[in-house]
């Protein structure tokens, strides 16, 4: 292996880390928060969510593939092996689920912040693009489950 085989999988794990745990930190911290109903909190809690997710899970989503390529290239996986293009599915499937749910949270946060200004509950359209919000995290989070387990156990 080159020498800087293993500097670019500390990347690669770190963003992997940093990916995981940062998109279900600020899910839960969002999903706690919304379950009070109160929107100053909510709208709070949005916007702290919006920002980490540009701030540390977007870096790190790019991060991934580039990094996980890199190293599957040097150390000699076929491309095409059937764990990798499994991979690939699940971490596009992962993607179009966050990216969906970073402009639902946007919009959460907008009307949350309106809401809050207005000194009224959250509403409808709130509740209603909450729970796409709720139910897109699912596939995203067991997609990138799978996605680390495969990045581990590379099956054959």
């Amino acid at each position: 292996m080159p020498e800087w085989y293993l500097p670019v999988k500390w990347i690669h794990i770190v963003s992997a880390t940093v990916l995981f745990g940062t998109g279900f930190g600020t899910a839960f911290h969002f999903w706690f928060t919304c379950r009070g109903g109160e929107a100053r909190a909510v709208a709070a809690s949005a916007r702290a969510t919006v920002v980490a997710d540009l701030a540390f899970t977007l870096p790190a989503a790019i991060v991934q593939p580039a990094s996980g390529l890199f190293l599957a290239r040097i150390a000699g996986y076929p491309l095409d092996s059937g764990w990798l293009v499994f991979t690939y599915g699940l971490y596009a499937l992962a993607g179009a689920c966050w990216i969906t749910v970073v402009f639902i949270q946007v919009r959460l946060r907008d009307i949350a912040t309106a809401r809050a200004r207005q000194g009224l509950e959250l509403g409808a359209e709130f509740r209603r693009l909450y729970r796409a919000w709720f139910w897109l995290g699912w596939p995203a989070f067991l997609a990138m489950l799978a996605t680390l387990w495969l990045m581990v156990s590379r099956p054959a």
